[in-house]
């Protein structure tokens, strides 16, 4: 089961990595100065994954291809890890779409 995993950095930042089923780390958050702010950010995630224009496909200074997912305000929300292949990106996008409406949480800073 897919699943949002909540910790806490050294520097106090909260931040939000969503996992697929397998255990593959798909989409990781920008770091929050607090829980709630981690929370909305997971609860953004969740209302936007399904949308395709939330979608912003790039390619890295090292040819390497990646997506942001970014809300409605055009923040950036939730950022892939490297792809070496544009359809490898578009493989992790799609598993975005399909793991995060349902996924679970783990707050481990608990």
């Amino acid at each position: 089961m897919s699943k949002f995993v909540i910790t806490k950095s050294s520097n106090g930042e909260y931040r939000f990595k969503l996992k697929a089923g397998n255990g593959e780390v798909i989409l990781v958050s920008e770091g929050y100065n607090s829980k709630t702010g981690c929370q909305n950010g997971i609860d953004s995630v969740k209302n936007n994954a399904s949308h395709d224009e939330r979608y912003e496909k790039k390619t890295s200074s090292n040819a390497k291809h990646y997506f942001n997912l970014k809300a409605t305000n055009g923040q950036v929300i939730g950022t892939s890890e490297m792809y070496e292949s544009a359809a490898g990106r578009d493989n992790g996008i799609a598993s975005v779409k399909s793991n995060a409406a349902g996924a679970l949480v783990d707050d481990q800073t608990a």
